[in-house]
């Protein structure tokens, strides 16, 4: 099993998407899940008065291998100490405050995105990109500063990356690209109607496709080959900025890069001090 807890985190990120019968359980599990990780299905079916094919399905929903699964990454839920909770900053609130509540917003995020996280998903990425010719990265607004940190750090690496500011630009090079390269799209809700758009160019064009959205099924998610996800955490009013999503995404990114460099360890080390060096050695031309 890639992760050993994440339970919670799972079906608090997807209980409002679920069918009737499958948000009834996830609702009885979240508010008993310590005696729901000594039950069987069809205990946890009758006591949430619903089926024991509802329980399946939703697990099923989740991406868990069956119920036992999901009751191991509850309990390890129960057994770990977490931040309360995402919480938005209030009118006047004080500097030192806002410091203390910023710093443990990035860590509930971390911590809840580190739980999605599929190791078996991460390695299939890893082994895309290793095989990959160039790497086309797309996201709009927020996400695509994530798309051109993602691009300088594989740049570095000695992976040809294009994570272009025009939009059109960015279609255009991928309408260029062959199967041998990979897109990665990136877009916290899934939905955003260029990232849609991009991915179903790549899919005509055979190239293999990366997700990184939220937890859960939305219309990226479905058309994507691998799906990375952050934690669906509930951006607050002040979310202009978007600083959870960016950093749930920031951090998926990191985990791949880092897996890619680890995987490829000789290769990228050499370039990544090839690019060290030409950036230290570069002659102003002022």
């Amino acid at each position: 099993m890639p992760n050993a807890s994440g339970g919670l985190t799972m079906l608090k990120s997807i209980q409002n998407q679920l069918p009737t019968s499958e948000r009834k359980i996830a609702q009885y599990i979240l508010n008993n899940p310590h005696e729901v990780v000594s039950m069987t299905v069809k205990q946890l079916a009758d006591h949430s008065l619903t089926s024991a094919a509802a329980v399946i399905r939703l697990c099923k929903s989740l991406d868990v291998n069956g119920f036992k699964e999901l009751k191991m990454r509850i309990a390890v839920d129960l057994q770990t100490s977490k931040p309360k909770s995402y919480r938005d900053i209030t009118k006047n609130e004080s500097t030192k405050d806002i410091i203390m509540q910023m710093s443990q917003n990035s860590i509930y995020i971390i911590e809840e995105t580190s739980e999605l996280i599929r190791s078996k998903d991460i390695e299939r990425a890893s082994e895309l990109l290793k095989k990959a010719k160039a790497v086309h990265l797309f996201g709009v607004g927020a996400s695509g500063l994530v798309a051109f940190d993602a691009q300088q750090k594989f740049l570095r690496a000695g992976l040809y990356a294009f994570a272009l500011n025009d939009v059109h630009l960015s279609f255009t090079a991928l309408s260029n690209a062959t199967s041998e390269h990979v897109a990665i799209i990136i877009s916290f809700s899934g939905e955003t109607k260029e990232a849609i758009e991009f991915i179903k160019l790549a899919k005509r064009k055979g190239i293999p496709t990366i997700s990184i959205t939220k937890y859960g099924t939305n219309s990226l998610s479905k058309l994507a080959d691998i799906n990375l996800y952050a934690a669906s955490t509930h951006e607050a009013i002040s979310r202009s900025a978007a600083t959870s999503s960016r950093l749930a995404q920031l951090l998926v990114i990191d985990i791949l890069f880092m897996t890619y460099v680890s995987n490829n360890f000789d290769t990228v080390i050499d370039a990544l001090d090839q690019s060290k060096h030409a950036i230290q050695n570069k002659q102003s031309p002022y």
